[in-house]
């Protein structure tokens, strides 16, 4: 697959056009270089305003079995549901940055084909137990990505120059530990978090499981490529095919947190490049999310002590983002509005 170069020759030349803008040169700080950002891989001066699409991926893990998680698997299918009638934070933190949205069932344990709204792709009701074996087969995680391809290719054809991938899986946190700790090499304790909000015994525990599944992966002689297949999940390896399909189209995405960024170096496994594409929305207060984001060579735009999930992180910024946008759109020119620039 061939990645869409960014062009950074459209990127110095936004940059000359934002010291022409009515206000000194570099006074809107990073919201300056946000709008060079997506000039760049827009591939205009100028670059259209932001419409953004947001795609929440839900799924069930087989090593919820190990008790690793504050919340039964079941509360996934139940904020299917929720994510369906509209009272989640997504549905509320969407509508406010103007954002198209939608949820699909990927291997969600329940059936929910009775809940209106919500997108059928289910591979399994949930993944195996990957303490004990992959958590998915070889054709089940090639399946998965191409789903996750499959919708982001549907919303860039509706319209959408922005994409944000959202999870929701109990368990997920674990699976993610997982990977981020073996895409990165850091050690179990310093990438597993509180997740839905655990106890001290039930971090101790978590860490505990997340190095035998570590330990049984080099065991076997994984390769990173397959890292997703046998340690992540259905919503995980559609969220990177999300993402590959993001870039191979030239359309840029939002990383919202901890889920989505393990995602994001399971897409990076298979296309090295795609992080130029990737902005970082925010540091959540899982413990190995900065780990994560530094190997991926992203800097978070905000710190909110944030930890929900669900594609909120990265909507949350999508106003500040098409503000950034706006301003380079539509302030005047000191020649438009007959301002004398600086003295030279």
């Amino acid at each position: 697959m061939v990645i869409k170069a960014v062009n950074a020759d459209i990127a110095q030349q936004a940059h000359a056009y934002q010291n022409t803008l009515t206000k000194p040169a570099g006074a809107l700080g990073k919201l300056e270089a946000l709008a060079c950002w997506f000039a760049a891989r827009q591939g205009e001066v100028i670059p259209s305003p932001i419409q953004a699409h947001i795609a929440v991926f839900a799924g069930d893990h087989g090593i919820c079995e190990e008790g690793v998680s504050a919340f039964p698997s079941v509360v996934t299918g139940e904020m299917v549901k929720n994510f369906a009638a509209g009272g989640a934070a997504i549905n509320v933190l969407a509508k406010q940055a103007d954002a198209s949205l939608s949820i699909v069932d990927i291997g969600v344990s329940v059936d929910t084909s009775s809940i209106q709204g919500v997108k059928q792709h289910k591979i399994r009701a949930g993944t195996a137990n990957c303490l004990y074996q992959s958590a998915m087969t070889k054709a089940e995680c090639e399946h998965a990505i191409q789903q996750g391809r499959n919708e982001a290719l549907a919303a860039i054809n509706r319209g959408a120059n922005l994409l944000v991938a959202g999870d929701m899986g109990i368990g997920n946190t674990t699976a993610s530990a997982c990977l981020i700790a073996l895409f990165t090499n850091a050690k179990p304790e310093t990438i597993v978090g509180r997740g839905t909000g655990i106890d001290d015994a039930m971090h101790a525990h978590k860490i505990d499981i997340v190095e035998q599944i570590i330990a049984r992966v080099q065991a076997e002689n994984i390769k990173a490529e397959e890292y997703l297949q046998h340690v992540g999940g259905l919503e995980i390896a559609a969220i990177a095919g999300f993402y590959l399909e993001a870039a191979k189209q030239g359309v840029p995405m939002v990383i919202d947190g901890f889920i989505s960024t393990a995602a994001a170096l399971a897409a990076q496994s298979l296309e090295p490049d795609i992080n130029q594409w990737m902005l970082a929305s925010h540091l959540s207060q899982e413990s190995g999310h900065g780990i994560a984001l530094k190997h991926l060579e992203l800097e978070p735009l905000l710190d909110f002590n944030l930890r929900l999930g669900e594609g909120s992180g990265a909507a949350l910024v999508l106003p500040l983002l098409q503000s950034a946008v706006a301003l380079h759109r539509e302030m005047a020119t000191f020649t438009q509005a007959e301002v004398s620039d600086k003295v030279a």
